[in-house]
């Protein structure tokens, strides 16, 4: 440790507030859950009447306060609040968390409590405590040692993680915006029919449709796949569970022994396949496989969909995680019984949706390629930014590598 680094204890440098809200001067507010923030980001902002709120709705909050989840650390739910929140009212279930702006930097405070590391071991002391599940209390905590560089490093040291995180957020905002302009041309394409409409239409099952245009099931254009993965020669593999994927990405490519695989660990994927949970649509449990997947096994609770000739694969994939789509697959799921909403391939190959010949699919996947090709690459710069971060950030704050070494 650096000679002028100096130890704390997390309760020397911040505490734990606890004001209650004052709903006589608010009636309509903004509630937060413990679930509405993840990895320092608030995601919603919608404001409900105040007499429609739960019990747990106790909690003011103010700018420069940092909201860090009660219950099981290691979902990473934690924020800094950024701005005005006079009008925000959060969980009893938050600690609402203070730091010492004369010792401690706040987003410098806020890297150092949420490294990987740091809440590895929260989460350790949450599971060792009783309870319905696992969780802390600031008090439970307090104790723990914390070595602070002076205030002008720290500084410095938030400042190059937050530079990196910036880069991040920028290419998330990038993919959102690309993949709003793609939905939007594919409904003035494949619902409106924009480009079409000076054509002759025809009745159909759906209603009016150009003229050249087929009305397909689902199970009439893909089928499922379920190749059983050859373990053959193989120590280790890449394991996909349906929590390993999310709207698109895979979130994980860690190796496992085979032999400390789950009993679910059984399908192949190959490049083209479309991944997509049965369990509960509505999670957006789904990828799409662009790369090498020979050493990639996935859940058994995975259906593996590929197209035929009649559809553009991309095109296939676009239309199975469309918002509406999704909708209609979580219906299904929680009509049919069972332990939790699911569904199977059978259960949503009826569903019917219009489709142009092949040459015409080609021509607007040709157009919305270019954008689908950028996210990507900005998806793959988001991985090695994230990487860079995760092993960047217990070297600076720990002073294993300090700022001129790391200039240099």
């Amino acid at each position: 440790m650096p000679n002028n680094w100096k130890p704390y204890k997390l309760g020397d440098i911040s505490k734990n507030i606890s004001r209650r809200f004052d709903f006589g001067k608010h009636k309509k507010v903004i509630f937060i859950n413990t679930s509405d923030v993840s990895t320092g980001k608030f995601l919603h902002s919608e404001i409900r009447n105040s007499n429609e709120l739960p019990g747990q709705a106790k909690k003011a909050i103010l700018n420069g306060d940092i909201l860090f989840s009660e219950i099981r650390p290691q979902n990473k739910r934690f924020a800094l609040v950024d701005f005005d929140a006079s009008n925000y009212v959060v969980s009893t279930k938050f600690m609402v968390i203070k730091s010492n702006d004369e010792l401690v930097d706040n987003i410098f405070f806020l890297q150092l409590l949420t490294s990987n590391e740091r809440l590895e071991e929260l989460q350790s002391i949450a599971e060792g405590r009783s309870g319905t599940f696992p969780q802390i209390t600031f008090d439970a905590i307090s104790h723990l040692d914390y070595f602070l560089p002076p205030l002008p490093e720290q500084q410095s040291i938030a400042s190059i993680l937050s530079a990196i995180d910036d880069k991040i957020e920028n290419n998330l905002a990038i993919n959102k915006t690309l993949e709003e302009m793609a939905m939007t041309l594919y409904k003035h394409w494949f619902v409106d029919f924009g480009p079409f409409k000076d054509g002759e239409f025809v009745e159909s099952e759906l209603g009016l449709i150009p003229k050249d245009w087929e009305v397909k099931r689902l199970d009439e254009v893909a089928y499922k796949r379920a190749e059983s993965y050859k373990f053959k020669g193989k120590e280790k593999v890449v394991f996909v569970n349906t929590g390993d994927v999310l709207k698109g990405s895979f979130m994980h490519n860690n190796y496992m022994d085979v032999d400390e695989l789950p009993g679910q660990a059984k399908k192949a994927i190959y490049p083209e396949d479309i991944l997509f949970s049965e369990i509960r649509p509505a999670n957006k449990r789904f990828a799409y496989v662009d790369f090498d997947s020979q050493e990639y096994v996935v859940s058994t609770k995975f259906m593996v969909i590929r197209n035929n000739n009649f559809i553009n694969n991309k095109l296939l994939y676009r239309i199975l995680t469309r918002d509406e789509t999704i909708a209609e697959f979580q219906n299904i799921a929680e009509s049919r019984s069972g332990t939790f909403p699911q569904i199977t391939f059978d259960a949503v190959g009826h569903i019917q949706f219009a489709l142009p010949t092949i040459e015409k699919q080609n021509e607007f996947q040709s157009i919305v390629g270019n954008w689908e090709e950028q996210q990507t690459n900005n998806l793959r710069e988001i991985k090695s930014l994230t990487q860079l971060r995760n092993s960047l950030l217990p070297k600076l704050i720990s002073g294993e590598v300090r700022l001129k070494e790391f200039r240099e």
